[in-house]
This record gives C-alpha cells, sequence and structure tokens, in this order.
C-alpha cells in the first residue's frame, strides 16, 4: 500500500540544504499545507528528470549542428559524444551485425569493444537510424573506403539522426530509472529528485550508452526493495549485459542475506542474474564467438587510461626524465588486487554494522572501490554511481560536494583532450592530475559518509525518517497522559 499523502518526508523539513533554500519562497512546508491534486512527488521527479535531459541534449547542440567534425569545437564546447563516432567506425552506417565474422565486414570495420546489451542497443538504433532517413541504399557504400562514405552529406544526416535517436532512447531510460528510484522508499520519493536535477546526468548522459546499464540498476535496488528477489537478479543480469559493474550488487545481496539468514533469496538473485545474463549473451556468442570475446579481451589489453590514478602516477614517474608504463597486466593484478581488499573491507563492515545496511548503501561502496581503484575512469561512469548514490546518501549537501569534483572533471578532461590545458614548456598537463585527485578526494567523501551511515545508523536519513512515525506516536501518547 503506498503512503497516504501526509506521510511523504518533505525535503523542506527533511533535508538541511532544502530547508534553507525553502526560506526564499516562503519556508518549510507545514503540517496544514495542501497538496496538488495531480503533481505528486513522482509527477514532478519525472518533469525534472525531462527537462534535465532537455537540457543535456541542448548542452550537445554545437557538436550537432556540425556533427562533430570541429576537432576543437567537441573540446572546447564540452559536447564530445562517442555515438556519431562509432556510428561509422563500427559499421552501424551500413547496417553490419556487431558480431558478424564476415570477412569483408571485418576487413572493413573493428569489433563493438562494448558488452552485447549496448551493441543490441546501438544496432537497434541504427535501424530505426536508416529507417527514418528513408532505408538509403547500401550497395554504393560498400564500394567506397570508410573515409570517402564517411565524409558524404547523406551519412552525416545518419550521424545526427542516430544521435537524435539514441537521445530520446536515453530520455526513456532516464524517466524509468527516476520512477523506479522515486518508488524504492514510497515515503521518500523526493530522494530521486537528487537523480533528476543531477549535473552529472545533463553533462554526461549522452556520452555513452551507460543509461543502459543505470536503469538496469535502478530497476534492481526497486525490485529488491519490493521483495521480488528473481526480479532483482534478472535485472542485475540484463545490466551486466550492458556494462560489468552491476554485477557488483550481488555483493551488497550477499551481505545483507547472511544477515537475515535468507539463502533462499541470494539463490533466486543469482540464478535470475546468471540465467538473464547467459540469455542476452547467447546471441552474440552464436553468431560471433571470436567477437564476442573482444570487449574482454580489449579491456584485459588496455593500459593506463583518461580519468584513473594509474595515469596520474604514470605520468608524473615519467617527468622525472626516465621513460615509464605500467603493463597492462601490472595494472590489472594492482587494480583487482585493491579493490579485491576493498570488497573485504565492505563485506566485514556490512557484517559488522549495528543493523543491515541497505542494499544502495552497499553497492554504492562497491562500485566506488572498482572506480576508485579501475584503469580507465570515463567522465560518463560517474552514472554508475548515480542512482546508488541518491538513495545511499540522500543529502543535498554531499551530493552537491561529490558532483562538483565530477562537473570540474568533466571541464577538465575535454581541455586536457583538447590541449587547452598543456604547459608553455611541454610535457603533461598538471591541472589535469589535480582534477583527476580532486574528482577521487570528493567521491571518497562520499563514501565516508556512507560508512559513518552504515556503523552509526542514526545518521542514516532513511532509517532517521523510517523512525519518526513511531516518534511522532510516542509523543502523542506522552501529550495524551
Amino acid at each position: 500500500m503506498p503512503p497516504a499523502r501526509g506521510d511523504w518526508v518533505d525535503p523542506t523539513t527533511d533535508d538541511p540544504v532544502v530547508t534553507a533554500l525553502s526560506e526564499g519562497v516562503g519556508g518549510p512546508v507545514g503540517t496544514r499545507a495542501g497538496r496538488h491534486p495531480w503533481w505528486t512527488p513522482v509527477r514532478v521527479v519525472l518533469a525534472l528528470t525531462a527537462i534535465c535531459l532537455s537540457l543535456g541534449m541542448w548542452q550537445k547542440t554545437n557538436c550537432y549542428e556540425d556533427t562533430w567534425q570541429d576537432g576543437d569545437a567537441r573540446y572546447s564546447h564540452m559536447c564530445y559524444s562517442d555515438l556519431p563516432y562509432l556510428y561509422t567506425g563500427r559499421g552501424f552506417a551500413e547496417l553490419s551485425w556487431p558480431y558478424s565474422d564476415d570477412a569483408q565486414t571485418r576487413a572493413r570495420y573493428e569489433v563493438m569493444e562494448y558488452p552485447v546489451g549496448i551493441a543490441y542497443w546501438a544496432y537497434g538504433a541504427a535501424w530505426v537510424t536508416h529507417w527514418l532517413n528513408g532505408s538509403p541504399d547500401l550497395e554504393s557504400r560498400y564500394g567506397q573506403s570508410v573515409g570517402e562514405m564517411s565524409a558524404t552529406d547523406s551519412v552525416h544526416r545518419e550521424m545526427r539522426i542516430f544521435v537524435a535517436v539514441n537521445a530520446i532512447g536515453f530520455a526513456v531510460l532516464a524517466l524509468l530509472a527516476a520512477w523506479f528510484l522515486s518508488g524504492v522508499n514510497p515515503r521518500r520519493p523526493w530522494d530521486a529528485a537528487a537523480f533528476a536535477l543531477s549535473p552529472a546526468l545533463l553533462l554526461t548522459g549522452l556520452v555513452n550508452w551507460d543509461l543502459v546499464a543505470v536503469v538496469c540498476v535502478a530497476g534492481a535496488l526497486w525490485a529488491w526493495a519490493r521483495g521480488r528477489p528473481l526480479l532483482t537478479g534478472v535485472l542485475i543480469g540484463l545490466g551486466t549485459a550492458a556494462k560489468l559493474y552491476p554485477l557488483f550488487l550481488l555483493g551488497g545481496v550477499l551481505i545483507i542475506c547472511l544477515r537475515r539468514r535468507r539463502p533462499r533469496d541470494l539463490g533466486l538473485v543469482t540464478l535470475g542474474a546468471a540465467g538473464a545474463w547467459v540469455l542476452a549473451n547467447l546471441p552474440a556468442y552464436l553468431s560471433g564467438p571470436a567477437e564476442w570475446k573482444v570487449f574482454w579481451t580489449f579491456n584485459s589489453e588496455r593500459g593506463a587510461d583518461l580519468g584513473s590514478v594509474w595515469l596520474v602516477v604514470q605520468q608524473a614517474l615519467e617527468r622525472t626524465g626516465d621513460p615509464f608504463s605500467f603493463a597492462p597486466h601490472t595494472i590489472n593484478v594492482g587494480s583487482w588486487l585493491f579493490f579485491g581488499v576493498w570488497c573485504v573491507g565492505v563485506l566485514l563492515l556490512g557484517l559488522a554494522s549495528p543493523s543491515t545496511p541497505r542494499l544502495a548503501q552497499l553497492g554504492f561502496l562497491v562500485v566506488a572501490g572498482f572506480l576508485l581503484v579501475n584503469k580507465v575512469y570515463s567522465p560518463q561512469y560517474v552514472l554508475w554511481l548515480l542512482p546508488l548514490a541518491v538513495l545511499a546518501r540522500p543529502r543535498w549537501r554531499d551530493l552537491v560536494i561529490w558532483q562538483a569534483g565530477e562537473v570540474l572533471y568533466f571541464a577538465a578532461v575535454w581541455w586536457y583532450l583538447g590541449n587547452f590545458l598543456a604547459p608553455g614548456g611541454g610535457g603533461d598537463s598538471g591541472f589535469y592530475w589535480v582534477a583527476i585527485l580532486v574528482r577521487m578526494a570528493a567521491e571518497l567523501w562520499l563514501v565516508a559518509m556512507v560508512v559513518r551511515d552504515i556503523l552509526l545508523p542514526r545518521h542514516d536519513p532513511v532509517r532517521a525518517a523510517a523512525l519518526e512515525p513511531q516518534l511522532r506516536t510516542i509523543r502523542s501518547k506522552a501529550v495524551a497522559v
């Protein structure tokens, strides 16, 4: 049963930042305040999400107008996106199946280096793009080089349509994710507003296909809160088929099931996740096993890349005058070792805490640990944490601190790639290193707040709000006496 209107936790009385901001419009809501008959919190959150995504599309306008052909503008205007480049670079302009083992296709195009969920989405978007562009004849394209074909006006038009089709699809995914998040705790639908108004969502939502996994994570949190372990597992499995990180939610489920002695739920979640992942990967694997493996080999052979602390250390050591480079194997072993230790710490924290932590809290901690030591930390990876963070620590102060670090890094990475931060004397940009470290520090701040909430549940806003109705009953009885 959904809570009565009066039982919603209002952010103007629950969150100190919102309380302070509300003074400009009359102050916190009173006990006798009326409720709008149509604008429920969930509908407001959905409207805010739509506005945020619209602004995100507008932010990419400069690049969209010149089809991402201006190499400087994509960095100076911070409107870069992978989508148009992969449309031509991975064969979608010719409607090539991402896992085709056709020799001619593989001679012209690299294999899609993303998990199958993203490859399927991109392939479907390419079909819609060709249909919207009048289903152009592809025979003439086969006789051109990829470079010549990519430079034609018809393909440029398709690139813009492809981005627009994806943008509309992402908007639907973001709205669905916001709906899921607003329903995880029926008494706290306003917590999802931090997702809807996120600068990270606005700036990075169109950089890549990460929202495909984000909606699965939000759905898994919703399903777990509704007591549906099998559906939780299915959504985790589908999310893992799009990005690896949703798999880490199983660690949080394990801790909760150990605490509550619910082995059946753990089994159902694991079964659902494994089954959904296998079924999602089966078409790709059967059509091209070698192409299916590219995602795994590509990531294992990758070196220190953008946003990673490994890149900072590597470039800093290179400044000493001796050529230095971490071997991919060294980074793989080091990052997984650090991540393994981090996971053990989360396990011990979850088992030793005074009360059972929430799935969003545990999931946030595990995913944050993975990102902090990963060998690549792309700007859009902030979306991985977003649905977990807004529920793990629903306090605007801490979320603003964290996302301020993300916004700084978002600007710095494009300026770095555009060589706008390059020192006059040459060499690597120290400011970019600072941006990476500030981003990590802001994330660690939020990690520390979540850890405190787990160790000291009285600081957890969700648990405090859950106790409020009981406290009101006790106070009313005391007054009656």
